[in-house]
């Protein structure tokens, strides 16, 4: 039961990231006053971390593990090289959506 809390939460942090990297380039586009702050992705990247390994703790499917560790080293290297370079990769796009994917692939494995 705890993992299909974790993972519906998962869902849903990880399509709050992909829409707040997807619509937040169009709000810095006008001319309000926001500006981008990694430190806000940042954030999203802990608590999917933190989600992530309370799965990974508990299932024994090596692809779930698998893409979650994939999908948090790419948002992590995206947040890096975006905090330190001001780099902008869409691999946090790629690291949220398999997020996605591993809660999803997770919720079905164990709650069908």
């Amino acid at each position: 039961m705890k993992n299909k809390t974790y993972d519906i939460l998962g869902i849903s942090a990880a399509t709050l990231c992909l829409i707040h990297c997807l619509i937040f380039p169009l709000l810095v586009i006008i001319p309000i006053g926001i500006s981008h702050n990694p430190y806000i992705d940042l954030a999203f990247l802990i608590i999917g971390a933190i989600i992530a390994f309370k799965i990974c703790k508990t299932t024994d499917s090596k692809l779930v593990i698998a893409l979650f560790a994939v999908s948090l080293l790419t948002i992590l290297i995206s947040v890096v090289l975006d905090a330190l370079y001001h780099i902008h990769l869409p691999l946090i796009y790629v690291g949220s959506v398999g997020l996605i994917t591993a809660h999803i692939i997770n919720h079905r494995r164990t709650h069908t």
